[in-house]
């Protein structure tokens, strides 16, 4: 391992410690530190004798690449943590980014469906066939709680509670909420848990509460395959994946009134500006309705 593997590793392993920090946000910060210390090496510098002029020259690249904005302010705001841990490391003496900005992003509002593909996209899978029953609760449980693909696949059945109807997830940054789940999905969350999990489980013990065909915990790519297969049998043509769904979720509760905080708190956003993007889809939803039927629209 070299020297820069190493001191990637230690941060790494900080962000887990500190911040409670997902896996796969982990291993997507890893990477750009990966990419950008062996650009560093072919330039025979390291993580640790970097300027402020390497990290404008390498930006340059990327953008010569066509790497998009996102992509590169998801790379600054790794290697803004990454040189924080350097400096109190006694690593380094002075923040080699300190002066240089995020690259501005276009507003881009969340991709949604209306009322009635959700209805027919739940109405997709055969619930008579046990995959499908369990498809079909957890394109339910995915919509009703707004749940990021991660939380529906890791969940357990003592996270759920079907006497009050609330389900108890472990978000971003170990944070836990608990959110309601509404009488239509806790029935088929039931009825699941009494036809299809047996079933599937095939009498091996697992507290996965929605498990494979091989009685294992389903991955998130799985998953989005499973969603994306229903929403051909639905015929909606519109890009989807099961974030779309959450979007889906936030953007609904506000057309039907819901106050912008609590849609923040189920929704496990710690900063309401990141909440307040849907109010833009709502908005646009609006403009559409009044458009289409006011007289004078």
């Amino acid at each position: 391992m070299t020297p820069n593997q190493k001191l990637i590793n230690e941060f790494l392993d900080s962000l887990w410690l500190e911040k409670g920090l997902s896996k796969h946000s982990r291993e997507s910060y890893g990477r750009d530190l990966q990419q950008f210390s062996e650009w560093l090496e072919s330039e025979s510098k390291n993580l640790l004798t970097v300027e402020s002029s390497d990290v404008q020259i390498y930006l340059a690249k990327r953008l010569k690449q066509k790497i998009s904005s996102r992509s590169t302010a998801r790379f600054l705001s790794c290697l803004r943590g990454f040189y924080r841990y350097c400096l109190r490391e006694n690593l380094l003496n002075q923040n080699p980014i300190a002066l240089i900005d995020n690259p501005k992003l276009p507003a881009s509002l969340p991709k949604t469906l209306s009322e009635a593909d959700v209805e027919n996209l739940l109405a997709a899978p055969d619930i008579e066939d046990p995959i499908g029953l369990r498809d079909r609760t957890m394109l339910e449980v995915l919509y009703a709680c707004g749940l990021r693909v991660t939380e529906l696949v890791e969940l357990t059945v003592p996270q759920i509670n079907l006497r009050q109807n609330v389900i108890r997830v472990m978000g971003k940054g170990s944070k836990e909420r608990l959110i309601p789940m509404g009488e239509e999905a806790a029935n088929w969350l039931e009825r699941y848990m009494r036809e299809s999990r047996p079933v599937l489980l095939n009498n091996r013990p697992n507290d996965i509460l929605f498990p494979s065909n091989r009685a294992q915990a389903m991955t998130r790519q799985t998953f989005w395959h499973r969603i994306k297969h229903w929403a051909e049998v639905a015929a909606i043509q519109k890009p989807l994946s099961p974030h779309t769904l959450r979007h889906a979720f936030a953007t609904h509760l506000l057309n039907h009134g819901a106050d912008l905080r609590v849609v923040q708190l189920l929704l496990g956003h710690s900063d309401l500006s990141t909440t307040q993007i849907y109010t833009y889809v709502a908005r646009a939803r609006m403009k559409e309705q009044h458009a289409m039927h006011h007289p004078r629209g």
